[in-house]
């Protein structure tokens, strides 16, 4: 086969595996084929059972998997041919007629022919069945771990089940529930069981919700080109976020009384990426069929390495991000939004590149997210050689064009069936092989990344640089905005002539496309005037507009010129609608703040009156806001019609506390389905809930980057401290309450004005003193004080307490500074005994500014006085200073900033 004869090969073995249980789907939402149709399928594909005189059949969806492929088969790329067309399937004019793409998919549970043993041992593996296990679930009836049956269960959350603590506890009843609908910002978080789970008596009600969620996916098949099914591979890039959106909360497993934890796609993605794999790995050894059905029967060659786990990490994503020039402050805003999305596209290229490379499909790689990803291949020679050569790939580039501060770490696994599974034997030493191989994977990687570019090679590379002063215009000299590439062209800025790298145009031109487009293209050749300069690892990429204008892209696919396309568009503002439009979806858009759809009043634009003149931008409606003017956001007009408050910005950086234990040790029965989910589930707060909820609520912040586990905003200071602590409240609720999962961060005020790799380096220092409160984490620093969660929620609240005595009683400046002297005070008791006098300083400081506070001084209001000094001493003394000590300088110096004339 030629490459592209290979990767068609492969797309359709794919897609088998993608769609070998849409008939759980077809099934529950009770489409009716007809009697006579139906009892064909099942003796067909479902296992009969006989006992007792009764007879019935088991696995009733893989006659309803064949039945649905029927249904929506006119908008899949072809199924049937003849000749080549639909290998390594069998065409209509082949002796083994029987042996289609549709039988495989459909005929999991009953396999006869090698294509069909290939998609059942995927199934198996993907599951971690062990052969007595699984021999017992493919023999069962429909019923599940939480009673319910395959019609009304609704998915269980995964976190909810992840348990830090080895110490033996009985395992608590699961509480929570994921709604049956499309993947939107709102689907995504659990909810109560009792609020989304039917009644299992009604199935009536439990087969409309399903009936629902079909129309609304077969519906949305449509939207996908038809043009775009003459590319399977670019097809099914589509077809995997189609079928992630919809049926992402569709439990994949209900018989034999398993716990419905693990959703139709995760399960159906995996299955796709192993099939695949198999395949390939039989394909290169030129196996005869009878062989691999008798070693697959028995599970004889399960020991075998076939698979190779290949794992990619960009590492120095902020170095990249944050290089800075005598430029990059001017241009800030649009640096940051083009630099964090070119990350994205770096990480999406160099994991296509492998692909291609390889001849795979999209469905093969199982895991992007935040810079990783995890791809499943054959574990061939070829593909290890491949693998080296891609690996030189990446580096040059990298080395090129971010002179090594920057690059992707590429280390691949080899894996047997039998590391999926579990061991049998105690409980101690359950899943224990799945566990050992996540934890040599990620060894693994940690080994390829101490290894950049090939410098530990037991054959020197050439030298990093070699000629590097020669590429610099001795006239245009250095990159004004990076400050280390050779300039190889000049621009004009309002009014000011600005010498740019190839890299940096190309950052600074997504900066601004960025406000305009949604979608782009990867290509060999480039299409449009908005395509990027620089290729990234041999793709061109081009950002485009509406379908319409390039005819759905259809020339393109026919000229074999597109290669992917993909929809980067946030979510629409009421959170509900499905994130599809038709095309493949990559979560490597952050939300940009912009002036409103409205002319920016003069009395609005005072309040930006201390801008940097020279800013980038202006007031026009929905233009970009830069940093300066998000400074100015949170100040607020006081009694006298004047703008108070700093002008100043909050970067607000975080991530998940102990990530890789929770991976690593958190499931009780981890499966790589399990591990698959998990992760797409923990991107998907990051990464689809946060840019949403900034738009909606938090419209004044930057995305930095967020995804994977982590996240970097930036934006006014207060605001960002009312959004640290709303996403504290929102992760909580999406775990579903587990308090072994959460996220530390940090918080960084500044003036604007400051470099951005300044900010970056400061926000970076706060997340570490938040990291560092203790081996809990769990913590949050603002303004140099770290304290946990439940006490930064306590202090705001002890803020707004204070904020309503400095309103009833006009409380001073001077008054308000003083506490902190006497916080330090306070602070100190134990070392210095003498300070505790700081009470009596209180209550005298107190008397007196009482005494001298108009309406006060008459010695008739003694008592009211005296009482207003009691509720002093109880709000600020005691509920302040004596109860959270040095932290109560957070509600202080909020207090004072946001007054601040």
């Amino acid at each position: 086969m030629t490459p592209q004869e290979l990767l068609a090969a492969s797309s359709r073995v794919a897609l088998s595996g993608l769609i070998h249980d849409i008939g759980k789907f077809a099934e529950r939402a009770g489409l009716d084929p007809g009697h006579e149709l139906l009892e064909a399928n099942l003796h067909q594909y479902a296992r009969r059972q006989q006992k007792g005189g009764r007879q019935w059949f088991t696995h009733r969806h893989s006659a309803y998997t064949a039945m649905a492929i029927d249904l929506l088969e006119r908008h899949f790329p072809r199924l049937k041919g003849t000749g080549d067309d639909v290998a390594p399937f069998a065409a209509w004019d082949a002796p083994d007629v029987d042996d289609s793409l549709i039988n495989a998919a459909a005929r999991h549970h009953k396999p006869e022919t090698a294509l069909q043993w290939l998609i059942a041992t995927a199934d198996r593996v993907a599951s971690g069945f062990e052969r007595e296990t699984f021999d017992r679930y493919n023999d069962a009836e429909e019923g599940t771990a939480t009673g319910g049956d395959h019609f009304s269960s609704r998915q269980l959350t995964l976190f909810e089940q992840i348990r830090l603590d080895e110490s033996p506890t009985k395992p608590a009843p699961l509480t929570y529930r994921y709604a049956l609908q499309p993947l939107s910002p709102k689907a995504i978080f659990p909810q109560p069981a009792k609020d989304c789970e039917p009644n299992k008596r009604d199935r009536e009600q439990a087969t409309q919700q399903y009936r629902r969620l079909w129309d609304q996916f077969a519906k949305a098949l449509e939207a996908i080109p038809e043009s775009h099914q003459e590319r399977l591979d670019l097809w099914l890039d589509h077809f995997d976020t189609l079928l992630a959106t919809f049926a992402h909360a569709i439990p994949s497993a209900t018989a034999f009384g398993v716990k419905p934890e693990v959703s139709l796609y995760d399960h159906s993605k995996a299955v796709a990426a192993l099939a695949t794999a198999l395949w390939r790995w039989h394909q290169a050894r030129d196996d005869d069929p009878q062989t691999i059905i008798a070693a697959h029967q028995q599970r004889a060659d399960w020991d075998e390495p076939k698979l190779l786990l290949i794992q990619g990490d960009l590492f120095g994503i902020q170095d990249f991000i944050f290089a800075a020039g005598g430029e990059t402050q001017r241009r800030a805003a649009k640096l940051l939004r083009g630099r964090s999305f070119y990350v994205g596209l770096l990480t999406e290229c160099a994991a296509m590149r492998v692909l291609d490379a390889l001849a795979l499909p999209p469905t093969s790689q199982i895991i992007n997210a935040a810079g990783k990803f995890l791809i499943v291949a054959p574990n061939t020679e070829a593909t290890r050689n491949t693998l080296a050569e891609v690996r030189k790939t990446l580096d040059a580039w990298f080395l090129e064009h971010s002179f090594a501060q920057a690059g992707v770490g590429l280390a691949w696994l080899e894996a047997s069936c039998n590391d999926f599974l579990s061991t049998r034997g105690d409980q101690k030493n359950s899943h224990q092989r799945f566990r050992d191989l996540m934890k040599r994977l990620f060894a693994q990687l940690e080994l390829a990344k101490a290894q950049r570019f090939e410098l530990c090679a037991e054959t020197p590379a050439p030298p990093l640089f070699d000629g590097f002063l020669d590429r610099f215009d001795n006239r245009l000299g250095v990159c004004q905005i990076d400050g280390r590439s050779p300039a190889t062209a000049e621009t004009a800025d309002q009014g000011k002539t600005i010498r740019l790298s190839r890299l940096a145009k190309d950052q600074i031109d997504i900066g601004n496309w960025l406000t305009r487009f949604e979608r782009l293209l990867v290509t060999r050749h480039g299409i449009g005037q908005h395509t990027l300069g620089i290729d990234l690892f041999g793709y061109r990429i081009s950002f485009t507009g509406e379908e319409a204008d390039s005819g759905r892209f259809g020339p393109a696919v026919r000229e074999d010129n597109l290669l992917r396309a993909w929809d980067f568009s946030l979510p629409e503002t009421d959170g509900e609608r499905a994130l599809w439009n038709g095309y493949a979806r990559r979560y490597i858009n952050g939300y940009i703040p912009r002036f409103e759809g409205t002319e920016t009043s003069a009395f609005e634009q005072d309040k930006y009156a201390r801008c940097d003149p020279e800013a980038e931008g202006d007031f026009s409606p929905y233009e970009p806001k830069t940093l300066n003017h998000l400074a100015c956001e949170d100040q607020r007009l006081d009694a006298n019609g004047r703008w108070v408050g700093i002008r100043a910005l909050s970067t607000l950086k975080g991530d998940i506390d102990n990530l890789g234990l929770i991976f690593q040790q958190g499931l009780a029965e981890p499966t790589f389905a399990k591990m698959a989910a998990l992760s797409r589930q923990t991107n998907a707060f990051f990464a689809v809930y946060l840019p949403w909820l900034c738009a909606t609520e938090y419209p004044n912040t930057y995305t930095v980057f967020a995804g994977g586990d982590d996240f970097f905003l930036i934006g006014p200071w207060r605001s960002q401290m009312a959004l640290a602590r709303r996403l504290r409240d929102d992760f909580a609720g999406y775990v579903a309450g587990n308090p072994d999962i959460h996220f530390s961060a940090g918080l960084s005020t500044t003036k604007p004005g400051l470099p951005i790799r300044q900010l970056a380096a400061l926000g970076e220092q706060a997340l570490e003193q938040a990291k560092g409160l203790g081996p809990e984490k769990n913590a949050v620093t603002c303004f140099g004080e770290t304290v946990p969660w439940s006490t930064f929620v306590a202090l705001a609240e002890a803020g707004t307490a204070l904020e309503r005595l400095a309103d009833e009683l006009s409380l001073s400046t001077g008054f308000i500074y003083g506490l902190l002297e006497l916080i330090d005070k306070a602070e100190s008791v134990h070392q210095r005994p003498e300070n505790a006098i700081w009470h009596s300083q209180f209550a005298y400081r107190t008397a007196r500014m009482l005494e001298r506070a108009p309406g006060l001084r008459d010695r008739s209001k003694v008592e009211e006085r005296r009482r207003l000094q009691q509720q002093l001493a109880q709000v600020i003394a005691l509920g302040g200073i004596e109860h959270f000590r040095g932290s109560y300088r957070i509600p202080l110096f909020t207090h004072l900033y946001q007054t601040r004339d």
